[in-house]
């Protein structure tokens, strides 16, 4: 039998909780822990930086519906780690990170002067769900246990757990695993019949009923109900940015976030929202007018497993503490029996008359497509790809303008296969995140369209890919500049410029342009393929040649650099950020 150690301890929790995959780099501070989760043939996938590892373990986590799990050694590695922390659990992922840290008696306090000492707990502490240490050998089962617990509850994010290295490798006595059912809830949270009844009764009787689906939907598995739902009110969807495509943008009923004024116009034009899993944050303009109509003309029904959530940003006639699709299982079966008392041929005639200004904006994004010049613009990388490669591909769209040129352009077609960082805004994230989708969708594409500026963060990651047969392919978008911050710079001191003088002598702009790297090349280097493209004409076989290579593939866009600047939409992007003056 096998000596117990603290890494063996965690091991086997892990195991009794089904987690298959692990993301870190390897560390003797836990190495009992790697040997243990080795032994027992769980997947270990070692980046070339810790934070890549917490955006593999966020996709996975995200894509699969399964936990996440990223490590990270004590002192520099857990420095690495932070902005991954930061962004995964704003973007509500559900990883657990287990850390180490130096040996018990010189931390916790530090006790002055530690070699790789900081206060790991008080600074993930606050960025995090819950982050807590283990101070000895009979704790760690506690301490496992509570982490786990507090994976499933609420609102998914980044859970930490930190265990001191000489617990974690030391030897200790063995200590009874609990199976999961025993420390925590395994079934959903379920609605009353009260609030499934009150819920249908909004519903059945409203004029033009509209859904807005947030990413409570994704990590409940909703899709099939979602679309249920929305035939039998005929009731159009719209959805928060990090919940796009939970109805396939191809369904007459789905209105994507990147119809700005149309999906004003729906949220203005109904009686009555459903809310499923969304906090009606910012970026849905909080649910205020003039984006939304006032409460006072709008019913809403708010649906979250996150208590916290409901009723936090605008007030609700009806709250439900619910799994999203435990609720529309039970919403759907009391709705049909309703069918023929709503107001059915009203709803077609409203969402008919909507749907024109919803098309409408996508014939005009579209016909920008005529613009064939070289370097490219950028319009061309989005739908380009989207023409190339399957429903089912997982998109990731990484940088400031890129993402928002690739948003217009990229229609999801299958749900739950598009990752960004939609509540952070991170540059740098993508290349983690399409290593992790690779990882949780193996017999899938990947493809992460990408800002050279985002790109640079972590292009190291490109033999992360190589190394572990990982096919992403990277499309990378060059401009060779800060797009979008040189987009403001030149509108906010082209009015105010003559204030600056020193610091503006020759262009609007401070510090504004890149260098050019040769991503193509880069590519190559780390045993890539690589690809480069100025023409779109040239842009769909390079896309072809990638998808039939053996491996990761990387192709370096020239795009013109003054048409990127003015992506679409832009000015409603920022505008979203101000605080609407509306009820």
């Amino acid at each position: 039998m096998a000596q117990n150690t603290g890494g063996r301890i965690i091991a086997q929790a892990l195991e009794e909780e089904g987690v298959d995959t692990i993301f870190g780099i390897i560390d003797g501070s836990y190495l009992h822990l790697f040997a243990t989760c080795v032994d027992m043939g769980m997947k270990l996938v070692t980046p070339r930086h810790e934070t890549t590892a917490m955006h593999m373990a966020g996709a996975y986590a995200r894509l699969t519906g399964r936990l996440g799990v990223a490590i990270a050694s004590n002192g520099p590695g857990v420095a690495n780690v932070l902005s991954g922390v930061a962004v995964e659990n704003a973007e509500g992922n559900r990883v657990l990170l287990i850390t180490s840290s130096r040996r018990t008696g010189i931390t916790y306090p530090d006790r002055g002067g530690a070699y790789q000492c900081f206060d790991q707990v008080g600074v993930i502490g606050p960025m995090a769900k819950w982050s807590a240490s283990a101070s000895s050998f009979e704790r760690i089962p506690e301490m496992v246990r509570k982490a786990l617990r507090a994976c499933y509850e609420g609102r998914p994010g980044v859970v930490h757990l930190d265990v001191p290295e000489d617990l974690m490798n030391g030897d200790c006595d063995d200590f009874p695993t609990w199976e999961k059912h025993q420390y925590r809830s395994l079934g959903p949270i379920m609605p009353s019949d009260d609030e499934v009844a009150a819920a249908a009764d909004i519903l059945a009787a409203a004029r033009l009923p509209i859904i807005h689906a947030g990413s409570g939907v994704i990590h409940a598995g909703a899709f099939r109900e979602l679309e249920e739902l929305a035939d039998i009110l005929h009731s159009p969807v719209s959805t928060s940015w990090s919940a796009r495509g939970v109805l396939p943008e191809t369904h007459e009923l789905a209105w994507p976030m990147v119809y700005i004024d149309a999906c004003n116009a729906l949220r203005n034009g109904a009686d009555a929202v459903l809310c499923l899993g969304s906090r009606l944050g910012e970026t849905d303009w909080w649910g205020k007018p003039p984006n939304w109509a006032p409460p006072s003309a709008q019913k809403l029904i708010q649906v979250d497993i996150d208590p916290s959530a409901l009723g936090r940003n605008r007030p609700a006639d009806l709250l439900v503490r619910s799994d999203i699709r435990a609720f529309l299982v039970r919403l759907i079966e009391n709705l049909k029996s309703k069918t023929g008392s709503m107001p059915i041929q009203v709803r077609h005639e409203g969402v008919s008359e909507l749907a024109e200004s919803r098309d409408a904006e996508r014939m005009n994004l579209d016909a920008a497509l005529s613009d064939t010049e070289s370097p490219m613009l950028t319009a061309h990388v989005g739908a380009v790809c989207r023409e190339v490669l399957d429903d089912d591909a997982v998109v990731v769209f990484d940088g400031g303008n890129t993402a928002v040129w690739a948003n217009a352009y990229w229609r999801i077609r299958t749900p739950n296969t598009q990752l960004g960082t939609w509540h952070m805004g991170h540059l740098g994230a993508g290349p983690g995140q399409a290593l992790g989708a690779a990882v949780a969708r193996p017999d899938a594409q990947v493809c992460c369209i990408i800002g050279d500026g985002a790109m640079g963060f972590h292009p190291q990651e490109i033999e992360t890919a190589v190394r572990n047969g990982l096919k992403v392919i990277f499309v990378v978008c060059s401009d060779k500049q800060w797009g979008m911050v040189k987009t403001t710079e030149i509108f906010a001191f082209g009015m105010v410029g003559d204030r600056f003088p020193n610091a503006l002598s020759e262009a609007p702009h401070i510090n504004g342009d890149l260098g050019e790297i040769l991503w193509d090349d880069l590519a190559r280097s780390m045993g890539a393929h690589g690809e480069r493209v100025a023409d779109p004409a040239e842009l769909g076989p390079a896309l072809k040649r990638c998808i039939e290579a053996d491996t990761c593939s990387v192709i370096h866009v020239d795009v013109d650099p003054t048409k990127h600047m003015f992506a679409p939409g832009l000015m409603h992007f920022k505008q979203m950020h101000q605080e609407p003056a509306g009820e």
